[in-house]
């Protein structure tokens, strides 16, 4: 009986899923295996993410008994733990998603070295974690990667974007032991936000179908209103890879404004793994280096992870933050603009708090969005700043959205409650002085 790996990293699904989708053509029996990587957990696994994990795994095993499969975990250094697992079996090659950072790369090269010591092939499956491989674009100049979203985008929309893939009728698992599923409390240590939304493949797959049925129809209009909380809530789902991108833009109407935006977003995060594959050091670096004079804050990062920067815009977004694991994109760019461009605090700092909150924090995404907003990263016009007022204003004009962050502050009516300077209340003051005051 031949054997094949099918590893799960960032693709926690059995839907579409050209890993497993390959692993059950080229053998008669699959092992569906996740380690559990010591190199990550729990001194470098962020609580939120801990815990929504535990759930995608929980499901991912429940999708796989479905069509007669299981789950198999193991715990250790991942290159050891799958040596094992070849040689438990006589596997004959493993099958695992293609990424773009440092760390999976290096994974993968450590997996064919160990691994061409036991006969076994390593192979990996682009556009499992994007829905286009990030390698595949090119710009005419004979450049290594596009710099700039617009004409990426447009690149994005002609090339052809693969059929989705159904999942295998049925596995057959060796028989080999397994650990049992993991707890957040196995995964990190320390507290989650209060009001996460965790789940796995089926939850995803609930909310693509109620996303698409109707509210996707008005994200055009109402994706940056911040009351509407219009935007689709799918990117941990994305993140995890219990949903699938390609899959997910294969069912759009791209033909409807609404679908065309969300499309946009899509390739927005497709745009950031490609950078972040041709350079890897975008990760920290600065990636077009400007000479900003970072300033040492150490009071206004405080009050700005805390929420009481004295712009309740900002401090809602921040207080939603550790609240929910999850803000919505207009928001997030307001805290980060006010942080690096208003307050002058390096982004690496801003973006590592955000990685440490945010359940979906995706090291392309995250980072070079911080990025952008900073200035030093693809943002064609790098001396931009979002004034939190005008945001406000423009964004959340009747306060609906920050009166739900920022309860002490409900009595303000409309608008008002966006600068509590002006009234009699104990909210904490501006830090700085911004136009429009």
């Amino acid at each position: 009986m031949s054997v094949a790996v099918a590893l799960f990293t960032r693709d926690l699904r059995v839907r579409d899923n050209p890993a497993l989708t390959a692993a059950h053509r080229s053998a008669d029996e699959v092992v569906p295996l996740f380690v559990i990587d010591t190199a990550l957990v729990p001194d470098r696994c962020p609580p939120n993410r801990a815990r929504f994990l535990s759930a995608a795994l929980a499901e991912l095993d429940e999708e796989l008994r479905a069509i007669g499969g299981r789950l198999v975990i193991r715990r250790g250094a991942v290159v050891d733990e799958v040596a094992r697992v070849v040689r438990e079996t006589g596997a004959g090659s493993v099958h695992l998603a293609e990424d773009v950072s440092g760390y999976s790369r290096a994974r993968v090269k450590a997996l064919r070295d160990k691994l061409i010591e036991h006969d076994c092939e390593v192979r990996t499956h682009a556009a499992s974690i994007t829905a286009v491989d990030p390698e595949s674009l090119r710009p005419s100049t004979g450049r290594d990667h596009f710099a700039v979203f617009t004409p990426y985008f447009r690149r994005w929309t002609e090339v052809h974007h693969r059929t989705p893939l159904g999942e295998p009728r049925a596995l057959t698992v060796p028989r080999l032991t397994s650990e049992p599923l993991p707890g957040p409390g196995d995964l990190a240590v320390g507290e989650s936000s209060p009001q996460l939304a965790v789940g796995g493949e089926a939850t995803a797959r609930k909310l693509v179908r109620d996303w698409l049925s109707g509210p996707i129809g008005d994200y055009d209009e109402l994706n940056d209103d911040l009351a509407a909380d219009a935007t689709s809530h799918l990117s941990p789902y994305l993140h995890f890879g219990c949903l699938s991108p390609a899959e997910l833009v294969h069912r759009l109407d791209l033909g409807s404004a609404g679908g065309e935006a969300f499309a946009r977003q899509l390739a927005w995060r497709d745009f950031h793994h490609q950078l972040l594959a041709a350079r890897p050091a975008a990760a920290r670096d600065d990636y077009r280096p400007r000479d900003i004079r970072w300033r040492d804050d150490p009071a206004g990062l405080d009050a700005w992870r805390e929420g009481r920067t004295g712009y309740p815009v900002v401090d809602a977004a921040m207080r939603q933050l550790r609240a929910e694991g999850w803000v919505p994109g207009r928001a997030r760019l307001i805290a980060a603009s006010f942080l690096t461009k208003s307050l002058r605090v390096h982004w690496r700092i801003g973006a590592a708090h955000y990685l440490h909150w945010l359940v979906d924090a995706d090291l392309a995404n995250n980072q070079l969005n911080w990025q952008w907003v900073a200035g030093t990263g693809t943002d064609t016009r790098p001396n931009r700043v979002l004034n939190p007022l005008r945001q406000a204003l423009r964004y959340d004009p009747d306060g609906t959205y920050t009166r739900r962050w920022i309860p002490e502050l409900a009595h303000l009516p409309g608008p008002r409650i966006h600068t509590p300077w002006r009234e009699s209340t104990d909210y904490p003051p501006p830090l700085i002085e911004v136009a429009g005051m």
